[in-house]
């Protein structure tokens, strides 16, 4: 388990900067926060760790975004509306699991059920209006 504090949208891009630099093919990432706590700031520094030169945006109405510049894709699911099996089908969740990539999912709280042994989590815990306490570790810890 890895913790660090963030004073800014600057330091949360720059640590998920830090996780997109080490991590392999066939990851999903699970976050788990509120509205506002720096989710997707965290997924731009991630894609940029990929190499990514996309620009990331939140997939608040498409449900997922994919940016395919970088060293592995990466698929950036907002699972907030996802309320049973029928609806993370539609999504294609389990067809990019299977395709490789990285998967970072927003709202992951909605599939527990359905994240694989491997998941890394990510956890953003509010401390005051611009920092935030962030958690990464693996499944299981």
């Amino acid at each position: 388990m890895e913790q660090y504090i963030s004073k800014c949208p600057g330091d949360t891009e720059n640590i998920g900067k830090s996780l997109g630099e080490k991590i392999n093919d066939g990851v999903v990432i699970a976050f788990r926060g509120g509205l506002g706590m720096g989710k997707t700031c965290f997924t731009r520094g991630l894609a940029k760790g990929l190499g990514s030169s996309d620009t990331v945006t939140s997939p608040t109405f498409a449900l997922i975004n994919e940016y395919l510049s970088g060293r592995l894709p990466l698929y950036h699911f907002d699972m907030y509306r996802i309320s049973g099996w029928e609806d993370l089908y539609s999504t294609g969740f389990f067809d990019y699991i299977a395709e490789g990539g990285v998967l970072a999912c927003e709202w992951s709280e909605n599939i527990e059920n359905a994240l694989p042994e491997n998941t890394i989590f990510v956890e953003f815990e509010r401390i005051d209006d611009s920092t935030r306490k962030i958690i990464i570790r693996q499944a299981g810890e």
